[in-house]
């Protein structure tokens, strides 16, 4: 039988020397990892990589998950746009940290998923799910506070920077298919502030602004 609950802590405890946000360790501390995992990979639920979900999508390792939290800045009272909901398990971090979670997916059965386990499971009231296909985003929420990318951009989308507050935080990755470079981006009256946090591997980012096919 697997201590979950010990291993999230050992997480926490692991992850201090990178995240330095004790909101953000707090929320990595709050949330069960292992309901966000294919059951063949409970095992894993913890361990720092990614893994996969189905359909060619995977839930990030938890260390770029955090670093993308603790980029945003989020203090309790931010309405947050999530791109590309996976399979839930970023959408709660953010849920544990903002007043609002916006998070939209191409993907149906990945919604149905997430919804069943952050709000009938872990009865978040906090987060709305939508459904798209080429558009980037949710304009019809516009604008947010934040905005995180869950897969790699060919540039900054400006559909996204449409959709972001003025001195709003975009974290994304940009970059090819298969690399990237981690970008927080904030947004400023008439120019944009930006930000390289490292290396990353991410799937790829499919809809208006950015790649146009799988």
């Amino acid at each position: 039988m697997i201590d979950f609950q010990a291993a999230r802590e050992e997480l926490v405890n692991q992850l201090r020397y990178e995240i330095r946000d004790e909101r953000v360790l707090h929320a990595i501390g709050a949330v069960p990892r292992e309901l966000f995992v294919p059951s063949s990979y409970l095992e894993f639920a913890y361990d720092d990589r990614p893994l996969s979900i189905g359909m060619g999508q995977t839930i990030s390792q938890p260390l770029i998950v955090f670093i993308m939290t603790e980029a945003l800045g989020l203090r309790g009272e931010e309405k947050v746009l999530e791109v590309g909901t996976g399979s839930g398990y970023q959408t709660a971090i953010l849920a544990e940290l903002s007043r609002r979670v916006v998070s939209t997916e191409r993907y149906p059965l990945l919604i149905t998923r997430a919804e069943d386990v952050l709000l009938r499971k872990l009865g978040y009231a906090n987060i709305e799910f939508h459904i798209t296909e080429k558009r980037l985003g949710w304009q019809e929420g516009a604008p947010y506070d934040a905005i995180i990318v869950t897969a790699g951009a060919p540039r900054v989308p400006q559909e996204l920077l449409d959709q972001l507050a003025t001195d709003g935080c975009l974290v994304i990755p940009v970059g090819s298919r298969y690399e990237q470079e981690l970008l927080q981006v904030v947004k400023k009256p008439h120019t944009t502030l930006t930000r390289n946090l490292g290396s990353c591997r991410f799937v790829p980012l499919i809809g208006e602004g950015a790649w146009e096919k799988e």
